[in-house]
């Protein structure tokens, strides 16, 4: 248990010392559009990956103007293999992005363990040519440590992080998994989720910091299960209801 502790609090440390800037650009354009009154629309293409939609969407202590696309094609409730299947299908991420009718005026922050699967790719090479402004978090050394042939990988043998405007690298080792133990052939137990969850909380961290200097309050979720936090949401819902879709 300490073993794996230290691996994950190492692997955060470095985000937060060697990301600082990219968190720091990331975090700009998220403040540009939450100031502009606009949604930040965040997709987790890939099993895992989606639960890093979920982490910063609906979220207590998190910005409402964040909108998930929660696509269902790769979720791993419609079934695992299915779900690698369809991230590993090259045209879909296109889809996803065109459904969403993402246009210039819009920001996407795309999050993969991994930055290869073809979804992933599709969908931020769909959102460039829509004009459309990126924010990628993986893990750079795992893209550029997996092999061009590798059957996730799209057509064009694109990294995410060579495609969007602002790269957040998680820095998570290739294979996830991080604790050898002896008699096992094979790695156990992954951080991808913890590293794309801090990424993604200190991106909302420096966001909410950043507005505020330039004195604008966001609205912010309050648990539910707190005391007043349905009523501190009603005042806002009215706001989002119609535009996010999911919420």
């Amino acid at each position: 248990m300490s073993e794996y502790l230290t691996a994950i609090t190492e692997l955060l440390g470095r985000i937060e010392v060697e990301e600082k800037d990219s968190i720091a650009a990331a975090a700009r354009l998220m403040a540009d559009q939450v100031a502009a009154d606009r949604l930040i629309q965040v997709y987790g293409p890939g099993g895992h990956s989606n639960l890093a939609a979920q982490e910063i969407f609906f979220r207590a202590g998190g910005l409402m103007h964040v909108s998930a696309l929660l696509d269902e094609g790769t979720l791993l409730s419609n079934g695992a293999l299915r779900s690698m299947a369809v991230e590993r299908t090259p045209g879909y991420g296109r889809i996803v992005i065109e459904n969403a009718g993402l246009g210039p005026d819009d920001l996407l922050l795309l999050v993969n363990a991994y930055g290869i699967n073809a979804a992933l790719i599709d969908a931020a090479l769909t959102a460039k040519e829509r004009g459309v402004r990126t924010i990628g978090v993986s893990s750079r050394t795992h893209a550029e440590q997996t092999a061009p042939t590798h059957p996730a990988r799209h057509p064009s043998g694109a990294n995410l992080h060579e495609l969007v405007d602002v790269a957040v690298d998680t820095k998570v080792p290739i294979g996830d998994a991080v604790i050898q133990l002896a008699g096992m052939p094979e790695r156990v137990a992954a951080v991808s989720t913890f590293a794309n969850a801090f990424t993604l909380n200190l991106m909302v961290v420096h966001t909410i910091e950043q507005l505020i200097e330039a004195g604008v309050v966001p609205p912010v979720w309050r648990s539910g299960n707190a005391p007043g936090g349905d009523e501190a949401n009603a005042e806002f819902i009215g706001r989002f209801r119609d535009r996010v879709r999911w919420l």
